[in-house]
């Protein structure tokens, strides 16, 4: 019996060593973080399934896709940022500047919207994808931290973060890379080969972008192994990343990059919702968000659920829609013979992009806290 008990004794602050690696426990990372990357060709399928199928013109797929999209999870992961930035009283207070500097972002998304549609798209693209993968070393950092904090494990090291860094940044790329190369790289009716230097259109950069993902995928898998030999790996963290690059690595080539990437955005806002509604309700509970600092945000937080906040994250989608059907009038007064097909991508990229940057802004600065979740008690 003394045997037996030690055994458990010792047995036991491994089990919960394991589990603390995750987030917030196994069913809620798995679901919500990791497995989520599942979702990703869903909303190729369904295009797949309209034009194959169904019969449906490919500009009315795609569009009717990305409305689906955005309605259903882009747009309201897109404006749930604002829950812990404009509409938290403490946050505006502490980063004023922040705040103020986010109104120019509007201005030139306007203004690109009616001179240059292919740039404005360019930048989007480029923005988009970039925020997509911080995200990704977001995440991949909060598992770092917690393994450091909980596990009382040393820092990781810096070659072990810029080979996970590498491998995440790099993945998308050599596709994209070589498609430029091609001169197919398109979103919808645009073609954003008109406004990307010819520098960047000879092979070299494919060349380059896929060298140098896969040397660092090599040295990821090198670690990875050494890692598991050592008994050091970090589960949940390696698992996420071999996902995540798994799939994201052949997204560029297929031939509707705008659907292909709107599976991304699937995946990146269905992940990004639950994470920002669970910080929120971490900072609830442990006092810092109170009805004075956050009234609205705290009014629709009640609850276990993550009901009320996804809905006000999603009436805040209002003015998005006032955006677009006012630009859809206007530019059919300022370009009566306009393409039917490109006034409605102008009025939906600004409508939309409007906001989007200004979360891209904003989660730049939120996506440098690691430690947002250190005193959970949810």
């Amino acid at each position: 019996m003394a045997v037996t008990s030690a055994q458990l004794t010792s047995a036991r602050p491994v089990a919960e060593g394991r589990t603390n690696l995750w987030l917030k426990d196994r069913r809620w990372d798995m679901t919500y973080i990791i497995l989520s990357v599942l979702l990703v060709p869903i909303p190729y399928i369904l295009y797949l399934i309209g034009v194959n199928q169904l019969g449906i013109d490919d500009d009315v797929s795609r569009n009717v896709i990305n409305g689906f999209v955005a309605i259903g999870v882009g747009g309201p992961h897109m404006m749930s940022t604002f829950l812990r930035t404009g509409l938290d009283g403490d946050f505006k207070k502490r980063y004023p500047m922040l705040i103020r500097s986010s109104i120019i972002i509007p201005i030139i998304v306007v203004s690109l919207a009616f001179l240059n549609l292919e740039l404005l798209l360019t930048i989007f693209f480029f923005w988009a994808m970039l925020h997509v993968l911080h995200q990704v070393t977001y995440v991949t950092e909060l598992y770092n931290h917690k393994e450091h904090k909980m596990m009382k494990r040393p820092q990781i090291s810096w070659r072990s973060r810029a080979i996970d860094y590498a491998l995440i940044l790099t993945c998308l790329f050599p596709m994209a890379a070589y498609k430029i190369s091609q001169g197919t790289f398109a979103i919808g009716t645009n073609d954003l080969t008109k406004v990307i230097p010819n520098l960047f259109q000879d092979s070299w950069f494919f060349v380059t972008m896929a060298s140098i993902f896969f040397i660092t995928l090599a040295a990821y898998v090198i670690k990875t192994v050494t890692e598991f030999r050592n008994g050091t790996i970090n589960w949940p963290k390696t698992i996420f990343i071999t996902l995540s690059v798994a799939v994201f690595f052949p997204l560029a080539s297929f031939s509707n990059l705008d659907t292909a990437f709107q599976g991304a955005n699937v995946w990146h806002s269905f992940q990004y919702l639950p994470l920002t509604f669970y910080i929120i309700k971490v900072r609830q509970k442990n006092g810092v968000l109170t009805n004075e600092s956050a009234p609205l945000v705290s009014r629709f937080s009640k609850g276990e659920s993550y009901r009320g906040l996804y809905a006000l994250s999603t009436l805040m989608l209002g003015g998005s829609i006032a955006i677009f059907v006012g630009v859809y009038v206007l530019s059919g007064i300022i370009i009566p013979d306009i393409d039917p097909g490109r006034r409605f991508d102008t009025a939906y990229y600004t409508a939309i992009l409007s906001f989007l940057w200004i979360h891209y802004y904003h989660d730049h600065f939120l996506f440098t806290d690691f430690e947002v979740l250190d005193e959970k008690t949810a």
